[in-house]
């Protein structure tokens, strides 16, 4: 069967009741918890905070991906690494940062998983040798700062970049925003190693099936499809 990962986008969880959704989707078969901190400044938006991550942190044993979208992450990133468990990812925007050589160095040695977010609109040429230092490399198909945005046509290309080397400088890539089954079912074979489910396949979708009902029936429906 093939392998990837579901990642929950936590942005669009409801807030009303946010330990019965952790618990739900953890049950459920979800693999790891994505975080998107927002500062309103890097993206036009504010989302989730240092408190809400910290929360999630305490109800799970799963995995946590901090999406960075803050300007100058390096000023902050000690506050978020205090908050984490050693095998927990921290994603950072290198047009973000000055050098953020130097925040990804910070993460390691924390003992964190270092990765990078790439905008649409961020030529894999830009961040080249930073792949050689980072384990993750999230893959941004719409422009970051709100759920539910149109999918940008040319990411995929892109992906298949990312992919044809990604071996070589033993990286993993991971899709983020817009995230229907089709994206699934074409690039999980290709080797993406996990992919962020939002608003698309997974929040909102609860009326006719539980958290784990439809996380089994994305998951069958690749191993059918390959």
């Amino acid at each position: 069967m093939l392998k990837f990962e579901l990642m929950a986008s936590m942005m669009c969880a409801d807030y009303r009741n946010l330990e019965k959704e952790v618990k739900e989707l953890d049950q459920g078969g979800i693999d790891s918890f994505h975080i998107d901190i927002m500062d309103g400044r890097y993206v036009p938006n504010y989302a989730m905070s240092l408190n809400d991550m910290a929360c999630i942190r305490s109800l799970t044993k799963k995995p946590l991906d901090v999406h960075l979208m803050v300007e100058h992450p390096n000023n902050t990133i000690e506050i978020f690494i205090k908050s984490l468990n050693k095998g927990d990812t921290i994603y950072i925007h290198p047009e973000a940062e000055y050098h953020p050589s130097t925040t990804l160095q910070k993460i390691i040695n924390a003992g964190l998983t270092p990765g990078i977010a790439i905008n649409p609109g961020t030529s894999v040429e830009t961040v080249y040798e930073m792949l050689r230092i980072v384990k993750k490399v999230l893959v941004m198909a719409v422009n970051p700062g709100n759920a539910g945005q149109m999918f940008m046509p040319y990411v995929g290309t892109k992906i298949e970049k990312l992919l044809s080397f990604h071996n070589e400088m033993k990286y993993d890539v991971y899709w983020d925003g817009a995230c229907s089954l089709d994206k699934i079912q074409k690039f999980a074979p290709k080797g993406l190693k996990g992919f962020v489910l939002g608003t698309t396949l997974l929040f909102g979708q609860k009326e006719n099936a539980s958290y784990g009902e439809i996380i089994q029936k994305i998951r069958s429906s690749i191993h059918t499809e390959t």
